[in-house]
């Protein structure tokens, strides 16, 4: 990027963009930001400079640009794809629309994406041909998708050749381009196109809106620059970039003065918080340091990678107070030779004592984790390591996939040799044994005592409220409306698989109250 485009990119985050129409040469002149994404692009890992940007705003020119229209966001995916949905219903609000939770009135939908598996892919394609008959009858509506689908240089494609009806795209790193994106797409006859595979800023002070005031995410880094063969992540979230801890620090700060009950902080690998700071030695351990001092009940964090899992993050946690031992620690296989074919950097004895160290250190803590089933080459007898591994460290549970290959990524490039029979064969014996291990574990709760921060009503019954305990585990039990927000004590009277049945412990509800 020239220094001319570098200073308008810096114009870019308050949105004061120079009219499209008023310059010819406007879509060369941006050629290196704006151009589709392209997954060559992506795979770039250069060492430009981060740029930190502190000032967004709403530029004048967009104040009212959604009065008395409605938008609707459907977000598909991972915890920060419902992050960046925050921020996006922040930058609506920002810009005078309303919410709605019916695509029969919006006036513009978007689809926030995810790319990690074929069928969430799926999903999206099937929705977008659902929209194209709304699309017919109201013809001013705006369909948008943005996430990591629209990083992807075949969705991309696909989308502007079957799917007309999309007005705008745009991807992951441009979220706070959201108001020019949607003044263009109101003004355009075209379908607006904004993908960055340039990636590389920090911004800050975007508008957020949370759903309730109990559990909040708070994003600290972007990007993943691991690289493992199956995954699609590096591409469309581009390289690792830490939010300074400075800024992390103030925004959760901010939250505990809202009365929020528990943060979990957000990074596609959480653990490589700080490696790339060449100013200070600071890691997600010293930031958990940092954060255990603010008045919040409960610290979470996710998703870890056992790469970078170190010591120094260890010793921290094993000081508890409000920093949860409940770690979710994807191992993805339990046999060394697959890992070594999924590029994941450390073997089945690394990951092992890694394990060990955690449990050490905190012997109660809780350990859940990822599985993936059919990974081209695997074999019965690898396979067989996988369910070794799972009763050796007694995973309280385990989100499990059969492999599914991402266009683009190294392993694609793999003959997927295993049939489709034998990898549901699989995946069910993984989950039988899953579900057999979550029962022995919840089995152990029964009759005890457990903290529980009360979301609200059960889904299956608004008589019966629920919440989640230290473990994240879910408990149900009837209680009074009053609590909701708080962390009370329950006693488990029932034990299931996935879930917990308890009572109040009998105590007045102004002392359940008052323990918060």
């Amino acid at each position: 990027m020239n220094e001319k485009q570098r200073v308008e990119s810096q114009q870019v985050v308050a949105g004061n963009l120079p009219d499209k129409k008023s310059e010819k040469d406007f879509s060369k002149y941006f050629e290196a930001v704006y151009a589709p994404p392209s997954l060559k692009d992506a795979k770039k890992r250069g060492k430009e400079e981060v740029n930190y940007h502190k000032d967004f705003h709403i530029a004048e020119e967009f104040q009212g640009l959604g009065e008395g229209k409605k938008f609707y966001i459907r977000t598909y995916g991972c915890q920060m794809n419902e992050h960046d949905t925050e921020v996006m219903a922040g930058i609506f609000l920002g810009l005078g629309y309303a919410p709605t939770d019916t695509v029969n009135d919006a006036d513009v939908i978007l689809l926030n994406t995810c790319a990690i598996r074929e069928n969430a892919e799926n999903k999206v394609f099937g929705e977008l041909g659902h929209l194209k008959t709304l699309k017919k009858t109201r013809p001013n509506l705006l369909i948008g998708v943005c996430g990591c689908m629209s990083q992807e240089e075949s969705v991309v494609n696909k989308i502007l050749k079957t799917y007309n009806q999309v007005d705008m795209v745009f991807g992951t790193h441009n979220i706070h381009r959201l108001p020019n994106i949607l003044k263009e797409a109101y003004m355009s006859k075209e379908m607006v196109l904004e993908v960055w595979s340039k990636e590389g800023d920090v911004i800050e002070n975007l508008p957020k809106v949370r759903k309730g005031e109990i559990k909040a995410w708070v994003n600290i880094m972007y990007g993943c620059d691991k690289f493992c063969t199956y995954c699609i992540v590096p591409y469309t979230r581009g390289k690792e970039r830490s939010r300074r801890p400075e800024d992390i620090i103030q925004e959760v700060r901010h939250l505990a003065a809202q009365g929020y009950k528990e943060v979990t902080l957000l990074g596609q690998n959480v653990n490589a918080y700080g490696k790339d700071f060449d100013d200070l030695q600071y890691g997600l351990g010293d930031l958990m340091n940092e954060i255990s001092k603010i008045d919040i009940p409960r610290i979470r964090f996710t998703t870890s990678h056992p790469r970078d899992f170190d010591d120094r993050l260890v010793e921290v946690l094993a000081q508890g107070g409000n920093l949860l031992d409940h770690i979710h620690l994807p191992v993805q296989s339990g046999s060394s030779e697959v890992l070594k074919m999924m590029a994941r950097k450390y073997d089945r004895k690394r990951y092992l004592e890694l394990v060990g160290k955690i449990r050490t250190a905190m012997p109660n803590s809780s350990l859940t984790t990822d599985i993936i089933v059919g990974f081209p080459n695997e074999t019965d007898e690898q396979f067989e390591e996988t369910l070794s591994l799972y009763r050796e460290v007694e995973f309280d549970t385990a989100y499990t996939y059969i492999y599914s290959p991402r266009e683009g990524t190294p392993a694609a490039k793999m003959e997927d040799n295993i049939p489709m029979e034998v990898k549901k064969e699989r995946l069910q014996r993984l989950n039988a044994l899953v579900n057999e291990t979550s029962a022995k574990k919840m089995q152990e709760y029964e009759g005890k005592i457990v903290e529980v921060l009360v979301e609200g009503e059960s889904k299956k019954n608004p008589d019966v409220l629920a919440g989640y305990t230290d473990k994240s585990k879910l408990v149900n039990f009837r209680g009074p409306k009053s609590i909701v927000g708080k962390i009370i004590k329950v006693k488990v009277t029932k034990a299931k698989t996935w879930s917990l049945d308890g009572e109040l412990v009998d105590e007045t509800v102004e002392e359940a109250m008052g323990v918060n």
